[in-house]
């Protein structure tokens, strides 16, 4: 084996291969790998394992990376980062569950209601990444943003390709619903978003408004219940309370500074 390692090492044409291969694990960990196999008198099969187990490895979390990056999060959020604590609403069983990812094999969807502050926005991200990082396709959007694009869509007669592309994905993360008022025309094209994904692949929202107040948002009353019915059938809805965490936070820092 250490002869075998050795041999590898000073010939040019294996460095050639590996590039050609393009196997860059293998290339990078291939020193570190053969020293250890010699430390640990490994057996050839042993020794090749190591190799390739570094090489899949290294490709999972590369896939991981590039999926998340295409999610198009705004900032890094996890839910080992999460305090619990701070807001006890927020169930951790039933989050930790969520990160299971079982709901968007299933197609179902997913509400977070609160008001500002009570994390609302970091369990979408978070919940979004743990999804992203299991092998799901993942975007993240702003309510009015995706609005704002469906109508320029529809302006350019791109709409079908439009929603087909946010139809595809296997969750979208739709933040701040209920921030602004839609009118008729965006509420529309919002539903046949909705629509297209209906119990095939997962919604998950992040609202500051109860359902009962999403009439000042979707003003056509029948057109909001729909959209109600399409965010919540065989959904879970998490309230995530009206008491600003971040607020509480910021009074606690400046109480502190004040007593020092």
């Amino acid at each position: 084996m250490p002869a075998t390692t050795a041999l590898i090492r000073s010939n040019p044409s294996c460095e050639v291969r590996k590039q050609a291969l393009r196997l860059p694990s293998i290339r990078n960990e291939f020193p570190d790998i053969a020293d250890r196999a010699v430390k640990d008198q490994m057996t050839y099969r042993g020794f090749l394992a190591e190799l390739l187990m570094a090489e899949c490895d290294d490709r999972a979390r590369r896939r991981s990376e590039r999926r998340i990056k295409a999610a198009g999060f705004p900032r890094e959020k996890s839910l080992r980062t999460f305090d619990f604590d701070a807001n006890p609403n927020i169930d951790p069983a039933t989050i930790h569950t969520l990160a299971s990812c079982e709901w968007i094999k299933k197609g179902q969807p997913l509400c977070l209601i609160g008001d500002s502050g009570t994390g609302k926005s970091h369990m979408l991200i978070a919940l979004g990444t743990e999804a992203a990082m299991k092998g799901y396709r993942v975007r993240y959007t702003l309510a009015t943003k995706l609005v704002n694009e469906l109508v320029e869509a529809a302006d350019e007669k791109q709409l079908n390709k439009t929603i087909v592309r946010y139809g595809r994905v296997d969750l979208l993360c739709i933040d701040e619903l209920g921030y602004m008022e839609l009118d008729r025309h965006g509420a529309g094209l919002l539903f046949q978003v909705l629509t297209e994904r209906e119990e095939k692949n997962s919604v998950a929202i992040a609202s500051n408004e109860s359902f009962g107040g999403w009439t000042k948002t979707f003003t056509d009353p029948r057109l909001c219940a729909a959209i109600v019915d399409r965010l919540t059938f065989n959904g879970t809805i998490i309230e995530t309370g009206t008491d600003s965490y971040r607020l509480a936070s910021t009074r606690a820092r400046a109480e502190q500074t004040a007593a020092g």
